[in-house]
């Protein structure tokens, strides 16, 4: 009997594209059939390199979404595409499937799941109408040193003292590759948008007993937040920032935070009062992208940080090394004592993430993470932006449907 494979499409084949290729060299149940993306040529590369890498067959690129999920072989898809775009691109998609015009099973979106809480149920609401499997795309829950110190932690720590009650995430880098990321309007925010999404759901996660859902475990108590623009809106740093990526905003008029903290208090399934605290920020200067975590409970505790590598190397300054990103991602130096990531794909835990994906899509199952946690990230999120626009915590319930953040409409000034 042959072995049946789900066949996958990718819509964006930009920076977190690139990721995701990447990865599937470990993903057994699933082959990238296709790849879209609005500038057909980019498609094309991409599938180029889904090719050489042995991840896919005759991989075909479009630059129309409707086309690609019209493709035969494409059952489902992984939307990877600017954040501004998502409610459109959803829609094509699903216009698609309701005329029957597609055999599309399922659907995962990238991180976060929209710029809004408004957009982000507007999008959960058209994938469901339409009858789809749906995933989240959070890679941190899957990234291994997280999932089985997770493990770990709840079968030998807290079935003896008790559940955890303090998360600590944070994610930091010197900033995003892209114009639009920089640009509030169309990203929805700064980084506490763009990283907090990160954060927050990795701390829910380790707060949350294995196989449990977090929404269902922990419920929203309070937020409050603040955000600052510590560097690019410094002179230098903005015309810097305007230099290398044309298109984007000038920072002195109209900026985006690129630091951000929040601290979420939830009640958990037991009653009690747990809290995740997030930090993020694009104005962080070392090796390059640095992700930590903490887990604190009655009698045992964990951390992970991502630049605490297995391996290093070493440059002295004699030698010239060209710029790039070869050692870890959003590299900083090419010299000196520095560490290496030796698989970003699978320490970052993208590789884990479409393995799971793939297999519940293919069983005709939902995975761990549906864009129901998608949504209820957004709502904390819009609750982190309403405290630290306001100076106030932020109580749980409240109605965030229709607020934009000012970041989000281009007016905040730090």
């Amino acid at each position: 009997m042959q072995r049946k494979v789900l066949g996958v499409g990718l819509i964006g084949a930009g920076f977190i594209g690139q990721f995701h290729v990447r990865s599937w060299t470990r993903v057994r149940d699933a082959d990238i059939v296709a790849i879209g993306s609005r500038t057909l040529a980019s498609a094309q590369a991409l599938a180029e390199e889904a090719e050489t890498l042995g991840v896919g067959t005759g991989v075909t690129a479009y630059d129309d979404v409707a086309a690609l999920v019209r493709d035969g072989r494409v059952e489902a898809v992984w939307v990877l595409t600017p954040n501004d775009t998502r409610v459109e691109v959803v829609r094509a998609i699903c216009d698609e499937v309701r005329a029957r015009r597609s055999s599309l099973r399922a659907i995962a979106i990238e991180k976060p799941l929209a710029r809004t809480l408004g957009e982000a149920k507007q999008v959960l609401a058209m994938i469901e109408e339409a009858g789809l499997l749906h995933g989240y795309l959070e890679n941190q829950l899957y990234a291994p040193s997280i999932t089985r110190a997770h493990d770990l932690l709840w079968k030998r720590g807290a079935a003896a003292a008790g559940n955890p009650y303090l998360a600590r995430c944070a994610e930091e880098h010197s900033g995003p590759h892209k114009a639009w990321f920089w640009d509030g309007v169309k990203q929805g925010g700064g980084v506490l948008n763009d990283m907090m999404c990160h954060s927050v759901e990795a701390g829910r996660y380790l707060l949350t007993p294995p196989g449990v859902d977090p929404s269902t475990w922990l419920t929203p108590v309070s937020v409050s937040a603040s955000i600052q623009s510590l560097k690019w809106s410094r002179p230098r740093y903005a015309d810097e920032l305007l230099s290398a990526y044309p298109g984007a905003p000038d920072y002195r008029s109209r900026p985006s935070e690129d630091y951000a903290r929040a601290n979420f208090e939830f009640v958990n399934g037991d009653g009690e009062t747990v809290i995740a605290e997030g930090t993020t920020s694009w104005s962080f200067v070392g090796a390059g992208l640095r992700l930590s975590f903490e887990l604190l409970g009655p009698e045992y505790s964990m951390s992970a940080d991502t630049l605490d590598t297995e391996a290093k190397v070493f440059f002295s300054r004699a030698l010239t090394q060209s710029e790039g990103e070869d050692l870890v991602e959003k590299q900083n130096a090419e010299q000196g004592l520095m560490p290496l990531v030796s698989d970003e794909a699978l320490a970052y835990g993208y590789t884990d993430e479409n393995t799971h994906l793939a297999t519940c899509f293919l069983r005709g199952e939902q995975p761990v993470e549906t864009l129901a946690n998608g949504v209820a990230v957004v709502e904390l999120l819009m609750a982190a932006y309403l405290s630290a626009q306001t100076g106030r915590t932020v109580t749980f319930p409240v109605d965030l449907d229709d607020f934009v953040p000012d970041v989000a409409r281009g007016t905040w000034k730090p």
